[in-house]
């Protein structure tokens, strides 16, 4: 694998838990923050607004809203969505083929409507919360996730989706299929004997990287560290190969 020359690239900052305040103060402190996650809360919370605030700082932004709904309305959320100046867009690939190919044609059509570069569409394939068990108790499905994320990535790729959303321990094995022009984004990332929290399939950042991840969405073990910018500096070494 290639040295990486800016490692801040291949790590996503997820903004969970977090205002517009505490986002502020996290951006100064640590400039060298290339991208950074705005997820559910914090989109819901602050509003639209503090995407622009986040461009205008000049990073690179993964609306992270994991829409999941009927076509015509995935389609039409993703087509606002685009005029963002998001670069990184998330919906659920099990919402089908037809959804995630009318998402993919709104969103390179709401981005022109602005002259904005169209947004990668992700599709999150299995959420690493879930494990083999809750999978079949709660969902009925008997299946492997392991087999579950491979369908559901190929479903993204077929359907034009600039990559998908799945836990380290898969990204080895759908790398070994896709290009790395193929986004494989990876959560559940921490630092080896810290806390694991609500997520399930989890991995080190420097074993994720040489495994194929493209970028790693990192969240509390750097926004919630005694000392963030030591903390983020610790995971950008660790992506160096």
């Amino acid at each position: 694998m290639k040295n990486i020359d800016n490692p801040s690239e291949k790590i996503i900052i997820a903004l969970d838990g977090m205002d517009k305040k505490n986002v502020l103060n996290l951006i100064e402190e640590i400039p060298e923050i290339t991208w950074v996650k705005v997820g559910l809360e914090l989109f819901v919370s602050e509003g639209p607004d503090v995407v622009s605030i986040l461009r205008d700082k000049g990073k690179k932004i993964f609306l992270d809203l994991k829409f999941h709904d009927i076509p015509t309305t995935v389609a039409r959320a993703c087509y606002v969505a685009s005029q963002t100046g998001a670069e990184f867009i998330s919906l659920h690939t099990c919402a089908g083929i037809k959804a995630l190919k009318m998402a993919n044609e709104a969103a390179h059509e709401g981005a022109a409507k602005v002259n904005l570069r169209p947004p990668k569409l992700l599709g999150i394939t299995v959420l690493t919360s879930w494990t083999r068990e809750s999978f079949a108790s709660d969902l009925l499905i008997n299946e492997s996730i392991d087999k579950r994320v491979a369908h559901l990535a190929e479903i993204a790729s077929k359907s034009g989706l600039g990559g998908c959303v799945c836990s380290p321990k898969e990204v080895q094995s759908l790398r070994k299929v896709y290009p790395e022009t193929f986004e494989l984004v990876t959560p559940g990332i921490r630092s080896l004997g810290s806390d694991i929290n609500d997520q399930s399939r989890i991995s080190d950042a420097s074993e994720a990287i040489k495994m194929g991840a493209s970028k790693l969405v990192i969240g509390r073990a750097i926004t919630q560290s005694n000392d963030p910018a030591n903390m983020f500096k610790s995971f950008c070494d660790k992506v160096i190969i």
